[in-house]
């Protein structure tokens, strides 16, 4: 049996070091027992997912090195390998499902589901479908299907018994089939959801192992449904921890930095980070902490992967990368490197465009653009000082452009400008006033070149980045605070493009 698995990454947003850190796991083990590693795009969030999600995905991943085999950019014998391209064999596998009875058309309306949530939450039961569109007939649903109501397809799920499976970390696991819930397949708008859809790809296209984050292990019963109704053998499942941050809470943008471009930006190696990301609950035979991808790879046992959550702490980060930046590269590779870092981290024609108006000495352009190439400003939170905004409002105003601003999937000046402006409204200050705090946060100086310019040029992530640092600086969130604020930020609006 060769061995094959696959990163399935859904360009919904910023290349996020957690699918880094799955797609590292899968290619080693592939690599080590000398199979192959398949990318595939699940693209089947039609709302959400954009090409240039996907590019930045992909770019990233060759960046560290992961190379795959197969995938939508390199094409391969199992294609196509984006979802979205793959419709028709949804369909098809959903028909068979639903001829042999072990799916059906649920019309239930988003009311009724809401009103039997509530009623399960008030009877302290499992939250879950109930069955109720199970019980009509064959006559009753082609007349609905006729009439076009709108409808999803659900699987067919047992109410008694449990589900025992092998995890190759955990041994055996045994959930309950009446946690399982009757899983929706197809979405109102045809679209198949996550969990037919991999099943479908993962058979067809002979994946025989699959790696991914302990968040999946409750589906596991759902695909293993899905696997016994096509009749199909289903692969060797293994769940691997999820990263934490240093309180041990998950992984989240909105403690930490997770995106792999913001650790581009800010001059981490692909080298620094995917070693990093390999010291995530696995450890070398040897001990050692400084090891190279071919060197994981020749070592790797999925045994040494402890269940224990891996702490992603980016003082560590920061001092794994430091030491590749002395032990790795003598004075000339040093400057070459740094060099390269500024071309690719950096527009150098957007940073001269916009500071040249006001340069009068070449001396003059790193005092200038210096924070377009630093990771932070150099401020305190005294520099947030402001005769109409207390630190309390610029605290507030910094969190509330992170909330207004964290959806974005298009990043540019006039978005920018557009939610920003929405922000000042809504909160009743002045726009230029507004911008002062990020003017700190993001520029280090009110007298910088324009900021919303700049976090333009800075991209999402860095620009984010900033802003919470900024955050901290003014004394941070308590949970008690963040509450009331989400509720605060809540009762603004919904602003016209939400």
């Amino acid at each position: 049996m060769t061995v094959r698995t696959r990163i399935a990454p859904s360009p919904t947003g910023d290349p996020h070091v957690g699918t880094a850190y799955i797609a590292l796991f899968n290619y080693c083990f592939a690599r080590q027992h000398g199979g192959q590693f398949l990318l595939r795009i699940e693209d089947t969030d039609r709302e959400r997912s954009s090409s240039s999600s996907e590019s930045r995905i992909l770019d990233s991943l060759r960046w560290l090195k992961l190379d795959w085999d197969e995938g939508p950019d390199c094409g391969g014998a199992y294609g196509p390998y984006r979802q979205s391209e793959r419709r028709d064999l949804y369909t098809q596998h959903l028909s068979r499902l639903l001829d042999q009875g072990h799916a059906f058309h649920c019309f239930c309306d988003e009311e009724r589901l809401a009103k039997l949530r509530a009623q399960q939450q008030a009877d302290k039961l499992q939250p879950g479908y109930d069955g109720h569109c199970l019980q009509l007939s064959q006559a009753q649903v082609q007349e609905r299907l006729a009439r076009q109501d709108p409808h999803v397809v659900r699987l067919v799920v047992p109410r008694k018994g449990t589900c025992c499976f092998d995890d190759l970390l955990r041994g055996t696991v045994e959930i309950d089939w009446h946690q399982i819930d009757m899983q929706i397949l197809q979405k109102s708008d045809g679209w198949p959801t996550y969990h037919l859809a991999s099943v479908v790809d993962d058979h067809l296209m002979g994946i025989t192992h699959v790696l991914r984050g302990e968040e999946w292990i409750n589906s596991v019963p759902k695909h293993l449904l899905l696997y016994q109704y096509f009749g199909w053998q289903p692969p060797t499942f293994c769940h691997l921890p999820l990263l934490r941050n240093p309180d041990k809470s998950k992984l989240s943008k909105r403690k930490n930095p997770t995106s792999i471009d913001y650790y581009r930006r800010m001059g981490f190696l692909p080298e620094g980070l995917c070693n990093y990301l390999g010291m995530m609950g696995w450890t070398m035979p040897d001990e050692r902490e400084k090891f190279t991808l071919a060197e994981m790879v020749a070592a790797f046992d999925v045994n040494r992967i402890s269940l224990g959550g891996p702490v992603f702490d980016v003082e560590k980060l920061s001092w794994l990368n430091g030491r590749y930046l002395r032990e790795d590269h003598d004075t000339e590779a040093f400057i070459n490197l740094y060099r390269a870092w500024v071309g690719d981290s950096v527009s150098a024609h957007a940073i001269a465009k916009e500071i040249q108006p006001r340069v009068e000495l070449l001396s003059q352009v790193v005092e200038m653009a210096g924070h377009f190439v630093a990771g932070y400003p150099d401020v305190d939170a005294l520099a947030f000082d402001h005769e109409r905004l207390t630190p309390e409002v610029c605290k507030r105003v910094l969190q509330f452009g992170l909330w207004t601003l964290e959806p974005l999937a298009e990043w540019n000046k006039a978005v920018l400008t557009e939610r920003l402006q929405w922000l000042a409204g809504a909160m009743e200050i002045k726009f230029r006033d507004l911008l002062f705090p990020l003017f700190i946060a993001v520029m280090g100086s009110a007298a910088s070149s324009s900021v919303l310019t700049g976090m333009e040029i800075l991209g999402p992530d860095l620009s984010r980045a900033r802003l919470r640092r900024g955050v901290a600086l003014l004394g941070g969130l308590s949970k008690k605070d963040a509450k009331r604020w989400t509720k605060d930020y809540q009762d603004l609006g919904r602003p016209a493009w939400s």
